[in-house]
């Protein structure tokens, strides 16, 4: 039976990533304050890089959605994405003029798009059942990529921010959607700067001798 996974986000982007190497998640969105979450994580660590940011908020993602009954017997994945850009850590902009200065800024050169991933193994144990597969494993880490940004001028800026896309985005932009022709390039896996490395992915779950296919149906 393949294992069962549970997406902890609302990005429609890291779901169709899931979905297109063929993995069905359970989509349960957490609860988690964002901005509580990252100010504990500082009072308990102190200064924060912007890679850090990214793990500490999907670490706290997965932790919230495991706790629901509906995740019980899964895989838990919990994703959170920053742009880290003048050494600055950047999530979605709070609204169209913030994203437009961003812009302004960003535009003819390049920022390091953070995505922490974590994951939970709530299925049962050999403790609990000696039949059972579960790992109880709790992991993570953050995968970079390197973004170069178009040199648009205000006017592209503008009708790309009317759409309203880029407030949705961490880093204001996508590279799988309408903000596609406004970036020139990546180095690394593009599928990080979408929202969810896939490599990364199957990397943790290498970690746990479990194969990246034992998520497909």
């Amino acid at each position: 039976m393949p294992i069962r996974v549970v997406l902890a986000s609302a990005s429609p982007a890291r779901l169709n990533l899931l979905r297109q190497a063929g993995v069905e998640p359970t989509v349960i969105v957490s609860e988690v304050d964002e901005a509580a979450a990252e100010a504990d994580a500082r009072e308990r660590y102190g200064d924060l890089e912007p890679a850090d940011i990214a793990l500490v908020l999907a670490r706290a993602k997965a932790e919230d959605v495991a706790e629901w009954a509906d995740a019980e017997d899964a895989f838990v994945i919990g994703c959170d994405s920053v742009l880290e850009f003048d050494g600055e850590a950047f999530g979605k902009p709070a609204d169209a003029a913030e994203a437009i200065a961003r812009w302004q800024r960003m535009r003819g050169r390049t920022g390091v798009l953070h995505t922490g991933h974590w994951l939970i193994d709530t299925r049962e144990t050999a403790a609990d059942d000696p039949d059972a597969a579960g790992t109880g494993a709790t992991l993570g880490a953050t995968a970079s990529t390197t973004v170069h940004f178009g040199d648009l001028d205000d006017a592209e800026i503008e009708a790309y921010v009317a759409t309203g896309e880029p407030l949705r985005c961490a880093g204001a932009f996508t590279i799988d959607g309408l903000g596609a022709p406004y970036i020139d390039g990546v180095d690394g896996d593009p599928s990080n700067v979408i929202g969810l490395s896939l490599p990364l992915l199957r990397s943790l779950l290498a970690e746990l001798d479990i194969p990246f296919s034992a998520l497909r149906p």
